[in-house]
């Protein structure tokens, strides 16, 4: 029984890690660019897009579409930095565990 109120304690210490680790996340930042610098898309660790900066020579009424893929490539930029930023906060407590949806 004293095995069980260690280990207990011991998942309850680290839930309560993994919560701080999360919340913080949420302070943290990436940028994610397009094309240099032509489009930025900065987003938190939570994925909460925090702003979209569009230099004004890549706006051309008459080619939308290549726009549409900058600020795409900006935001799929800014996910995948905060996948790693993810990994680096919450791996070290997720490490060796497969749970599914949890990030």
């Amino acid at each position: 029984m004293k095995n069980m109120n260690q280990l207990m304690k011991q998942a309850k210490k680290l839930q309560e890690d993994m919560g701080k680790a999360q919340e913080s996340l949420g302070t943290m930042t990436v940028i994610g660019t397009a094309s240099g610098d032509a489009v930025t898309i900065e987003m938190n660790g939570h994925r909460k897009v925090e702003s979209v900066k569009i230099k004004q020579d890549v706006v051309n009424p008459d080619d939308v579409e290549m726009l549409e893929d900058l600020i795409l490539t900006a935001l799929n930029d800014a996910n995948q930095k905060i996948e790693v930023l993810i990994e680096e906060q919450m791996g070290k407590y997720t490490r060796g565990l497969n749970i599914p949806g949890l990030f």
